[in-house]
């Protein structure tokens, strides 16, 4: 791992860094807030047009997590610097849109690998540079809809999970069937095993019964059309998941939505976590 720069940052340190992606097969960036006494891990997936400081610079959750003692990981979210054709002609595909899977169709299944990188390589070697073997996993818009797939798609690998504003029912919205589609291809039966919603509701049984976390905001101007958490609730309802969905006025889709709500998450993990 290189490291780009380091602040010290309430006894612990902020740093944000570099290595070498055999999956992606381009350099991959992502942030980890060190704790003054890690105890576990937390990984937040951050949303489209986002980047690995994102979260870092605007939640503001880095003095509750040194209290706490959770080290926190913030992955890129996307490749960049492929160079292929119209990767950045949309704000909502290619760069800072990888939706945390594994692209199967052309031009992007060579380096459009992100569930691959998250689980195979930027995981194991965080937790081989921090020795925590304990992970919990949240993320917000396109990475709620990440924390969602990969935990129910991983069993056991991540002991509490939480989302704010997921894209929770991607099939059944555009940012979801445009992603889908352009990643990996018009098969369906690809598309379901991506989406939070249809993988709830062929579970037997809850996978999370310690609950799982999700806020939103009522003046999410995506709510009605791209976001859909009351067929997330639905599933699971259907399975007896226990969900603590919280919906507040007012609050819209951005970070003071986040900063507003991080510390709420953040005791929602160590509860589970230590």
């Amino acid at each position: 791992m290189q490291t780009l720069n380091e602040h010290r940052c309430f006894g612990g340190a902020q740093r944000f860094l570099q290595h070498d992606s055999a999956e992606v097969g381009l350099p991959m960036r992502f942030g980890l807030f060190t704790p003054p006494s890690p105890k576990a891990l937390l990984v937040f997936l951050a949303g489209l047009t986002c980047t690995e400081e994102t979260f870092a610079t605007k939640a503001g959750a880095q003095a509750l997590a040194a209290e706490l003692g959770l080290a926190l990981l913030t992955p890129d979210t996307s490749p960049r610097g492929a160079g292929l054709p119209g990767e950045a002609d949309h704000w909502d595909f290619g760069v800072g849109a990888g939706f945390y899977l594994d692209a199967t169709r052309e031009p992007w299944a060579r380096h459009w690998r992100m569930a691959g990188w998250l689980m195979n390589e930027l995981l194991p070697l965080v937790q081989q540079e921090t020795g925590l073997d304990r992970v919990g996993l949240f993320g917000h818009s396109m990475g709620g809809h990440g924390a969602l797939t990969l935990a129910l798609r991983h069993p056991g690998r991540f002991a509490s999970l939480s989302a704010f504003a997921p894209i929770a029912a991607p099939m059944r919205c555009p940012w979801g069937r445009k992603a889908f589609s352009g990643y990996l291809g018009e098969d369906r039966a690809a598309w379901a095993a991506h989406d939070a919603t249809e993988l709830m509701q062929v579970r037997r049984a809850p996978p999370y019964p310690g609950g799982i976390l999700v806020d939103q905001g009522l003046a999410d101007k995506f709510l009605a059309e791209q976001l859909h958490p009351e067929a997330f609730e639905a599933a699971c309802a259907a399975v007896g998941q226990p969900l603590d969905i919280r919906r507040h006025a007012g609050y819209d889709h951005g970070y003071y939505f986040i900063a507003s709500f991080v510390g709420d998450h953040l005791r929602h993990h160590a509860k589970q976590l230590l």
